[in-house]
């Protein structure tokens, strides 16, 4: 049963709508993150579930409770703001204690709770220096510290990483990962990176214009994306759409322009309104063209357009009779521009998409 539920959610702002009919369900206890680009509305449905913005239309309901026009705070729900939004007057104790202390909570039980949050995010010791005394990353903490001590009821984080460092960044990730897993509190997280979100998610909403093209565990969304914006989103960088498409018994046959191209059945290619081939840049093969392995089936031929070095591998720009590939090799030998290769399509890393 779903701890919470979006039915039907509109939000418009001077007359655009950032959200139509959106409808989203979280089970307790799950991580589940928005993922999208710039405008897709993941920021403005985190600030609706926290009470920071008004629906237009439809429900937001917890427990089975009508949450939607309950203020914000009268919900006992934890956010994690991108900036910290800490108090720089305050030390790290009374800026972890601020919530407690609005709520008029005892003066024993605020150092009690206080103490019990900062252990669990490793700032024990910490209590009487002030903000600008720490590291981006130990500031982070507090905010999440700050979010934890009024033991909420749903954690949300609005791209908390997005001021740290590389190095930084995958540290609190795993952090903010421990501490969901050690609290079991249900967690909706917002970013754009998806490295971040597959990394710590149960489940990942992708979110394109105000909807979401697919909410699924992160390994399904990586493996077996369903749409074409998500397919691209995730780094399926090449698309054919396919003019046939006929089922046998263990696989599919597509044509495009008289090219023949066999994908493997899965739990996604079967679906008959998937007629557009995706497969990511490092599933690409290249070849010399005069090694033909598999005359007349997955394989163009094509001629390298344009090369750029990437460190460990190259990419290439092949151009072939249906539209340029994009293509990531590691080689020690590299192809010129100019060169004619054969390029190969595996059968079992092609994907089929709407």
């Amino acid at each position: 049963m779903a701890l919470f539920t979006l039915e039907n959610i509109s939000v418009a702002y001077n007359k655009q709508n950032i959200l139509q009919d959106f409808n989203l369900e979280i089970e307790e206890g799950k991580f589940v993150s928005l993922l999208g680009p710039s405008g897709c509305g993941k920021t403005t449905t985190l600030r609706l579930i926290a009470g920071f913005l008004e629906s237009n239309n439809g429900k937001f309901l917890y427990k089975g409770k009508d949450y939607t026009k309950v203020p914000v705070n009268k919900r006992n729900f934890g956010f994690v703001f991108q900036n910290y939004a800490l108090f720089p007057h305050l030390t790290i104790f009374d800026n972890v204690a601020f919530g407690l202390r609005l709520r008029k909570a005892s003066k024993s039980e605020i150092e009690k709770r206080v103490a019990s949050v900062l252990e669990i995010v490793n700032l024990r010791g910490f209590e009487k220096r002030y903000p600008k005394e720490l590291s981006g990353g130990q500031r982070q903490r507090v905010a999440i510290a700050r979010a934890l001590v009024i033991e909420p009821d749903l954690l949300l984080f609005d791209e908390p990483l997005s001021n740290l460092d590389a190095n930084l960044r995958e540290n609190m990730r795993i952090e903010i990962r421990r501490i969901q897993q050690e609290l079991g509190i249900t967690t909706v997280y917002v970013s754009h990176d998806q490295e971040e979100c597959f990394a710590i998610s149960d489940q990942v909403a992708i979110m394109n214009k105000g909807i979401i093209e697919q909410l699924s565990d992160p390994a399904t969304i990586y493996n077996y994306p369903k749409t074409k914006f998500v397919a691209d989103f995730i780094g399926f960088k090449n698309f054919i759409e396919f003019e046939n498409r006929t089922i046998h018994e263990n696989e599919i046959e597509l044509s495009k322009s008289g090219f023949t191209f066999i994908v493997q059945k899965n739990q996604a290619n079967t679906e008959s309104d998937r007629k557009i081939g995706a497969i990511r840049p490092d599933n690409l093969v290249i070849r010399p063209f005069q090694e033909l392995v598999n005359p007349g089936g997955n394989e163009l031929p094509g001629k390298v357009k344009i090369r750029t070095f990437l460190g460990r591998s190259y990419q290439y720009i092949i151009e072939t009779p249906i539209g340029d590939f994009t293509v990531n090799q590691e080689m020690l030998v590299p192809y010129q521009v100019g060169d004619e290769i054969i390029l190969e399509f595996p059968a079992n890393k092609m994907v089929l998409v709407k």
